[in-house]
């Protein structure tokens, strides 16, 4: 609802100006005549230009809300009052604006699921579906739950992954920003102490010495074209051929491929499980997860799916031809299809891969964690010894 800016006098002659919320002027004008306000001017006022990234609203938050708001509709409280209640207590005051939006838009007639795709970036596509899927099977209280415990375990597994890199970012971080700082500062004054001496410098000295000289005289223009290749690789990222490249690059990768596999299997077995759990249509689930795996070669291995049910196939061929899932993976998935017992069997794999994601982020911790040291050490040694080399043939001299 618009807001506008009116000015006008009371009956006493007082002048009034204020701000309030209407449909159009009509209404406000009305409102102001019922408050013996003489308008002598309205107009609507400008939005508020607002500097923010993203919506402010961390995925715990919104885990919490559906753990709290399931609480409610399985304890039998009416919808609106627990939105109400849930907007009053959420923390998170970005959060709290879109419940109270939610809340208002089921008093006017939508439908829940219909009221929360209206908030797209907070309530994701999986969200609305599987609200849908409740309020159309009467039974939202099971699925609200079903959907916190997803939202939960998806929130524990990103964390562990994140978690994962943290360390061993911030020690190269580290690394690499003492070593610039020695080239750039520490190094230039030993070498004005070697030229006051003459001597003949040894070759790894030489080799640093000129490091740190193109370093002092290029650093401004080192960091804003690495600035520009950031910013160019991050576009090359978002467009399809190149999103496809990364991942595959990424499942690729040595030992941070195996970490990123696994918890991409976990992700795509526990959101099809959950799906499938309740009551959404297999195709529909499959495309569903398919624009949250978060990893296009993924994602295209469960398109293929898709096209493989549409033409009375299973969905396991297209997952074995991917390579991304293991012989172990697909058999299971194959056998929940026979049986009828395949959103159960997910759930199992997904279970079992959350495990394998902790024995992974442990494996990848513990072997970079000292590859990133012994480099650290090696050159930041490696540097001081070039330095000191001079120092040992002047002695050695004397």
């Amino acid at each position: 609802m618009p807001v506008f800016v009116y000015k006008g006098k009371t009956l006493a002659g007082a002048a009034v100006q204020g701000e309030l919320k209407a449909q159009n002027k009509a209404d406000l004008e009305r409102v102001l005549r019922q408050n013996r306000i003489l308008v002598s001017s309205i107009s609507k006022k400008a939005p508020e230009l607002q500097l923010k990234i993203g919506t402010g609203i961390k995925k715990v938050d919104v885990s919490r809300f559906t753990r709290q708001f399931a609480t409610m509709i399985g304890a039998g409280l009416p919808m609106v009052q627990c939105l109400d209640i849930l907007a009053n207590q959420v923390e998170n005051r970005e959060l709290a604006k879109i419940v109270n939006e939610v809340k208002e838009g089921v008093q006017g007639g939508a439908t829940l699921s219909e009221a929360l795709s209206r908030h797209p970036k907070v309530f994701d596509y999986l969200y609305t579906n599987m609200v849908e899927a409740g309020e159309m099977g009467g039974a939202l209280d099971a699925i609200l739950v079903r959907l916190a415990v997803y939202r939960e375990k998806a929130d524990q597994l990103i964390r562990k992954v994140k978690g994962a890199m943290i360390y061993p970012s911030v020690i190269a971080f580290v690394a690499v920003t003492v070593t610039i700082c020695m080239l750039a500062f520490i190094v230039p004054v030993f070498a004005k102490m070697f030229g006051g001496l003459g001597a003949d410098l040894p070759a790894p000295t030489m080799v640093v010495l000129k490091i740190s000289n193109f370093l002092k005289a290029n650093l401004v223009y080192m960091f804003f074209g690495g600035l520009a290749l950031f910013g160019a690789f991050l576009y090359w990222k978002k467009t399809p051929s190149g999103a496809l490249i990364f991942d595959k690059t990424l499942l690729a990768t040595p030992v941070f491929g195996n970490l990123v596999r696994k918890s991409a299997v976990a992700r795509f077995t526990r959101t099809l499980s959950t799906l499938l759990a309740s009551g959404v249509s297999i195709i529909e689930s499959l495309k569903i997860t398919a624009k949250t795996a978060g990893n296009l070669v993924i994602a295209n291995a469960i398109n293929r799916s898709v096209l493989a049910i549409a033409e009375g196939e299973t969905i396991t061929g297209p997952l074995k031809e991917s390579g991304v899932f293991p012989p172990m993976v697909t058999q299971m998935i194959s056998v929940g299809e026979k049986t009828g017992g395949l959103d159960d069997m997910l759930n199992k794999i997904a279970d079992f891969y959350d495990e394998e994601v902790d024995e992974a982020v442990s494996a990848l911790t513990s072997i970079i964690e000292p590859i990133v040291i012994v480099v650290m050490g090696v050159v930041i040694g490696g540097i001081m010894i070039a330095m000191y080399l001079p120092m040992f043939d002047i002695i050695g001299k004397l």
